[in-house]
């Protein structure tokens, strides 16, 4: 490998390790996901200075170059990064359902309630006494359920 594009390899790397620190450290970042790329910077920056270990891996992969091959396992990072987010989106995807649809139900038997039509029997006359008892500072029993339920996920 040429010594201009080691050293920019070497910059990259050290660039990219100190960045990750830094996001963790002001919680921009998560340290679920700043272990797999401090584990790739640290890796790249071996493979971009022992350059025996960098050669084996080339002659492993069928590369002509050692660029190209560092090139590739940044590619194929990627692609494992993308998978990685494609799964957690799905998740997080039928979470977000699944609260809207149980946030739905909770406002369809608080308007029930409300109207005094609901099956549990709440008159009309019991809900004015509980708005009027339910005007201190604590939590009504929805936002408590809601809390307790985001505390869970």
């Amino acid at each position: 490998m040429p010594p201009k594009i080691r050293l920019i390899t070497i910059a990259v790397c050290i660039f990219i390790v100190v960045y990750v620190f830094e996001l963790v450290r002001r919680r921009h970042l998560s340290e679920e996901y700043s272990m797999g790329w401090l584990i790739t910077g640290i890796l790249m920056l071996v493979m971009a200075t022992w350059m025996d270990f960098l050669t084996k891996i080339s002659n492993l992969v069928g590369s002509a170059a050692v660029t190209s091959t560092l090139f590739f396992l940044g590619i194929l990072f990627l692609v494992v990064i993308c998978l990685h987010f494609s799964i957690r989106i799905s998740n997080l995807t039928n979470q977000v359902r699944k609260l809207s649809q149980w946030l739905a139900i909770l406002n369809h038997e608080l308007d029930l309630t409300r109207k005094g039509t609901h099956p549990i029997g709440n008159k009309p006359d019991d809900y004015q006494t509980q708005t009027a008892d339910n005007k201190t500072d604590k939590p009504s029993k929805e936002s408590v359920l809601i809390n307790e339920n985001f505390k869970d996920n």
